[in-house]
């Protein structure tokens, strides 16, 4: 039996709750009578509820993120009506806002703000000598990096085999984007590179082969990303896969030597472009060249193997239908792999919360939060472009399309792929649960049909990704309303009657 249990709900099982394993790592004593849970937001909180009570735990810390706050509201709702003597302690992004809380808030014991390796443990000592601390709201205390005990060790053999690895080299950033929680950083701070090597050896050697760096940007500080590259090539083989949150500009001579020296497939970019908009870049405080940002881009993609995962903001202040589409064209028409096209959301206390009443910015009161309209753009156009990004994650990003698209998307990628967008959404009827290929067939008639393409170029390309991935069979290239017509025996009962006339 353990007295304290350190608990959250993933979003799916793949991921690792880094932040639960640190604090794992700097309980000190209290270790020996501590646990780490983990589940995911599709269990229900009955189930969870009787995992962790059976247990018989005194103390109960819940990490909250936005994408787990409404679960983690029933689960804690749960635990205090059926125990309501075991201590619930809440802590991460989504409650470290005060007075931007949510109404979980006020169901937990306490409540810790911001960092918490060193309050956390304070609490439970406090807590397990029947010292119970006035206020329930508690401000973590930030801990110098080189005296935060480290997490690795602590990854499962289960953890290390079928899920994600991830890690940081720093903390911090040094940029004030005014949508991200790291604009309130101070600046970003490395963790002492030897000892992260080590412990990056140890999980190496330990069989980890998927490594996610959660630095906010790695190649800040060129000469630590080149030793960091160095260590991870003279390991390469033909499992191992790194990713990295980079800023686009800044890809000097000595990082793009050693970027050309790994295998293709083998490296992660995540690249936050946001915007092209230099207007709308300086209302968020966001610095970026946006020229060097294109140069770049266009050198990883035509000089290694990386993969480059880019993401694009819509919503932003001042922003609109018609500007948004010129950012995504110039994207798009540089080819990454991926553009993931984001919505805007509300964190609590992002900086870009100064914004909404000006720009007229409207969110979802519920979870994720996410823009519903602004004074530039109207819901119904919102709503479209919703359906363009789940449509696009569908043909795009998932790479099933890779010869049709270019054709697909011409010279005005935005235009072309919108009316796509809006075609598959009438035909379709949902953004969802659509079977592959179906997709194929339903691509085939927006193209011809809404786009007014080649018919024989269009069933060519398709056929080629078609093949490519895997499917069996031929797709349908015709309408599903032939197809439906043809099942019930409508065409024939057409030229039945064409005779007789």
């Amino acid at each position: 039996m353990s007295q304290i249990t350190l608990t959250t709900l993933n979003a799916r099982y793949i991921h690792t709750a880094f932040g639960l394993r640190y604090l794992y790592a700097n309980l000190g004593e209290l270790q020996s009578c501590a646990t780490v849970r983990e589940f995911t937001i599709h269990e229900t909180p009955l189930n969870i509820a009787e995992t962790l009570l059976a247990g018989a735990p005194k103390i109960i810390g819940v990490s909250v993120y936005i994408w787990n706050v409404k679960e983690v509201s029933e689960l804690v709702g749960v635990l205090k009506a059926i125990a309501p003597e075991v201590v619930i302690v809440l802590g991460g992004p989504e409650v470290s806002h005060p007075p931007d809380l949510p109404a979980v808030c006020q169901l937990a014991d306490y409540v810790i703000t911001g960092p918490g390796e060193l309050s956390f443990r304070q609490l439970c000592e406090q807590l397990l000598q029947q010292q119970k601390p006035l206020n329930t709201m508690i401000e973590g205390v930030a801990v110098p990096l080189n005296q935060l005990q480290l997490p690795y060790r602590y990854y499962t053999e289960e953890d290390i085999r079928n899920r994600i690895t991830y890690v940081e080299a720093s903390r911090g950033c040094p940029f004030k984007c005014e949508f991200c929680l790291s604009a309130l950083d101070k600046t970003a701070k490395p963790f002492e590179l030897g000892v992260f090597l080590e412990e990056m050896d140890a999980l190496y050697q330990r069989g980890a082969r998927n490594f996610k760096f959660i630095d906010r940007t790695f190649n800040l500080k060129v000469k630590t990303s080149v030793a960091i590259l160095e260590f991870f090539l003279a390991r390469m083989d033909d499992d191992l896969y790194l990713h990295f949150e980079v800023v686009p500009d800044n890809l000097p001579d000595a990082l793009k030597a050693m970027l050309q020296r790994f295998p293709k497939n083998r490296l992660q970019f995540e690249i936050g472009v946001q915007t092209f908009d230099p207007y709308i870049q300086g209302l968020i405080s966001r610095k970026q060249d946006n020229q060097k940002t294109m140069e770049n881009l266009r050198w990883l993609r035509e000089h290694t193997g990386a993969h480059l995962h880019t993401d694009l903001i819509f919503g932003l202040p001042s922003d609109s239908l018609e500007n948004f589409a010129k950012s995504f064209d110039q994207l798009a028409l540089l080819q990454p792999q991926e553009i993931q096209l984001g919505i805007l959301k509300k964190l609590r206390g992002a900086p870009l919360n100064r914004h909404n009443e000006d720009y007229q910015l409207r969110y979802n009161p519920v979870t994720p939060y996410n823009i519903l309209s602004t004074r530039d753009i109207d819901f119904q156009s919102m709503q479209r472009v919703n359906r363009f990004a789940r449509y696009w994650d569908m043909v795009a990003n998932s790479g099933r399309f890779k010869m049709t698209l270019p054709y697909l998307l011409g010279e005005q990628p935005f235009e072309r792929f919108l009316a796509v967008s809006d075609a598959l959404y009438r035909i379709a009827g949902s953004t969802w649960k659509i079977a592959l290929k179906r997709l194929f067939s339903l691509m085939y008639q927006v193209m011809v049909e809404t786009l007014g393409l080649n018919d024989e170029q269009v069933q060519a390309l398709l056929l080629e990704d078609y093949q490519r991935a895997g499917l069996k069979g031929q797709p349908s290239f015709e309408s599903e309303q032939a197809q439906l017509d043809k099942k019930s025996g409508v065409g024939v009962a057409n030229k039945r009657q064409q005779l007789h006339q």
